[in-house]
């Protein structure tokens, strides 16, 4: 089966308002940013969005937040989004700040079909007893708080239940792909494309380099096609436009004949 799209407007063609979404990357590594721009230009909105992070001022999901699309995100990190804290302390974004290995958890196991899981993560905290900000209202009240979770006793250790994470869509970005959707990601855009391809009930991929089925060794194959309804190849200067979250760079030494200064 050929699930080759022609462009990202009919890869997003179907989203609508209120869905829910997974959305591969890690910071800014290996976001699908095309899809995310089509879907900004789609126009859907009242979205929840589940990511490691909601991007940045102007790029990435901080398209989507600009634009007032995004009404919920459930995210490990959001330090770099001055417009995600400014919506979210004004009451206008909810959000549910998750651990970074229980998200990842969470997806993972809403692919495998995985109702929930307990995990030592965050007991004797807010995130197992509940009183988390989730929403703040006009005046700076706390509207909605997480609650309550289960929390039991293994081996003489506590654990807390977690609820495995499912999504009506899941937009990811891979190195390469093939027209069947077996899908092949480059270091750390692996760490949460994989696993928000697994939990989305509609997967659409945009990928750097469309193959043809069989060019990827079986063993290379990082998801199965299985998992992915759409593929969208990019082109050359779309696969080339990564953007880096902070630039650090090394103070230059001027060496003299005395030595280095």
């Amino acid at each position: 089966m050929d699930k080759v799209v022609t462009s990202a407007a009919e890869a997003v063609a179907e989203i609508h308002d209120g869905a829910s979404l997974a959305v591969g990357g890690f910071g800014l590594c290996g976001i699908p940013a095309a899809l995310i721009q089509a879907l900004l230009e789609q126009g859907a909105a009242e979205l929840s969005v589940v990511s490691n992070n909601c991007g940045v001022d102007g790029w990435g999901l901080g398209v989507l937040l600009e634009a007032r699309r995004i009404s919920r995100a459930m995210c490990s990190y959001v330090g770099e989004n001055k417009e995600f804290a400014r919506q979210y302390l004004a009451g206008d974004l909810e959000l549910e700040l998750v651990p970074q290995g229980t998200l990842a958890e969470r997806l993972r196991a809403g692919g495998c079909g995985i109702p929930a899981f307990f995990t030592p993560a965050g007991v004797g905290t807010q995130v197992a007893e509940g009183g988390l900000p989730w929403r703040y209202d006009a005046e700076g009240n706390v509207a909605v708080a997480s609650p309550r979770k289960e929390v039991r006793e293994y081996d003489g250790a506590q654990y807390v239940l977690e609820e495995s994470i499912t999504t009506d869509f899941a937009l990811v970005r891979a190195a390469k792909g093939d027209r069947h959707g077996n899908l092949v990601f480059d270091k750390s855009a692996r760490n949460f494309n994989p696993l928000a391809a697994m939990a989305g009930r509609v997967t659409i991929a945009e990928v750097e380099e469309l193959v043809d089925p069989g060019e990827l060794a079986p063993d290379a194959i990082h998801l199965p096609g299985v998992f992915v309804r759409s593929v969208l190849a990019l082109t050359a200067s779309e696969a080339a436009d990564k953007r880096i979250e902070k630039t650090t760079v090394r103070t230059a030494h001027i060496v003299t004949a005395g030595g280095a200064n």
